[in-house]
């Protein structure tokens, strides 16, 4: 496969106008600024308007109702993104959202860091019957066997909440409450996803007709664009940093170093200091300090299970190799999409900064062995397609 390199890579390129994931600077390779850190708690609510925290990526253009940020796919070239401007250390995320409904439209919800560890939620448009997770380790795309499909009712019609709960011993992915997935850092060893990330939301057209023909036949073909807009819905969204603990932070954290380029989490040194004081991502919007909220339960039981448990998911794991639009730049070290200073919205939410206390993933995966009523169909041709274009971006950063 990789003999194929050159023409590999040149249909990889293509796809990095979609691209949602990326990494303005490596700390595998080089020194990087420091990540700002949450230590706390954060809560946008979108039915209010744009939200603090996060940033707009360039030509991202949102609107604001009473279901919440509307994410918008009107042409092919549509990408609408936001970030955050800090970082999670360990800690949890609600997304309360919709996803867009549309043949080669993407929604995703991804945790991503600056060394490309990711922990994804990822919604196919024509597949009202499944959401994906999956996951990856230092922007790794050699394998396609980590993404898994569960069963969930109505995806692209009805607002679910949608959880990552994310420890140092293991990955809980739940829906409405409900452990879907579970991954032990213990079984993956060093492939866990373990540096400090950032939230990513967004949508994407994978179906345009520039799209590699991999991935547009993973994502249920061409995008019919007379049935635009494609909406997707943001309702609201709950941050929790551990700073680098198994529970919520007690507030008092400024940021995150990388101590070496080894990427392990032991690594990271955990600055004290007050994080208020960094600046937002967005111009617009406010943020009020507040100590009286406290962590979401989890679901998982407990967020310092043993480390010897084995990963457990409630849909069966596709054993079936699949496509990778793996949506980081070929350049990684390089801003490939530009951030705006404030968010473009005549209405500013709230955002809500407090110090918890107590206890407590943007790219295709994988093919279900088995098929579940009303899921988008996807054919051989899709993931061979897919696999190659994953490959390029693959070695396209090696050699870069």
């Amino acid at each position: 496969m990789y003999s194929k390199f050159v023409s590999i890579a040149t249909l990889a390129l293509a796809t990095l106008g979609s691209s949602q994931t990326f990494t303005r600077c490596s700390p595998l390779v080089k020194e990087c600024p420091a990540d700002p850190a949450f230590g706390g708690k954060a809560d946008c609510d979108f039915t209010k308007g744009a939200c603090s925290i996060f940033s707009e990526a360039e030509g991202t253009k949102l609107s604001y109702k009473g279901n919440g940020a509307v994410f918008t796919i009107q042409t092919e070239t549509n990408a609408p993104t936001i970030e955050t401007g800090k970082y999670i250390f360990f800690g949890r995320v609600d997304v309360v959202m919709q996803a867009a409904p549309g043949a080669g439209i993407i929604t995703s919800a991804v945790l991503q860091s600056d060394d490309l560890d990711e922990i994804d939620w990822e919604f196919v448009g024509s597949d009202n019957a499944q959401v994906q997770t999956n996951y990856f380790s230092k922007g790794d795309t050699t394998t396609y066997d980590r993404g898994k499909y569960h069963p969930i009712g109505n995806p692209t019609g009805s607002f679910h909440t949608y959880t990552v709960e994310w420890t140092s011993k293991q990955v809980n992915w739940m829906i409405d409450g409900q452990s879907v997935r579970v991954l032990d850092a213990a079984t993956v060893g060093d492939k866990f996803p373990q540096t400090p990330m950032q939230i990513k939301l967004g949508t994407w057209c994978a179906g345009g007709k520039n799209s590699p023909e991999g991935t547009r036949q993973w994502a249920g073909g061409f995008t019919d664009f007379s049935k635009a807009p494609f909406d997707a819905y943001y309702k609201s969204i709950s941050i929790v940093d551990y700073a680098g603990k198994d529970s919520p932070a007690n507030g008092g954290i400024k940021e995150y170093i990388y101590g070496d380029k080894s990427g392990s989490w032991e690594s990271i040194k955990v600055i004290k200091g007050d994080s208020s004081k960094d600046p937002s991502p967005s111009a617009s919007g406010s943020a009020s300090a507040s100590a009286s909220a406290s962590a979401p339960a989890s679901a998982s039981g407990s967020s310092k299970a043993s480390a010897t448990q084995t990963e457990t998911d409630s849909s069966k794991p596709s054993t079936t190799k699949a496509p990778e639009s793996k949506t980081s730049s070929a350049n990684s070290t390089i801003t490939t999409v530009s951030r705006s200073a404030s968010a473009s919205s005549n209405s500013t939410a709230s955002a809500t900064l407090t110090s918890s206390r107590g206890s407590a993933t943007s790219a295709p995966t994988t093919v279900p062995t088995t098929a579940v009523p009303g899921a988008a169909p996807r054919s051989a041709a899709a993931i061979g397609g897919s696999l190659l274009v994953g490959a390029g971006i693959a070695m396209a950063q090696l050699f870069l």
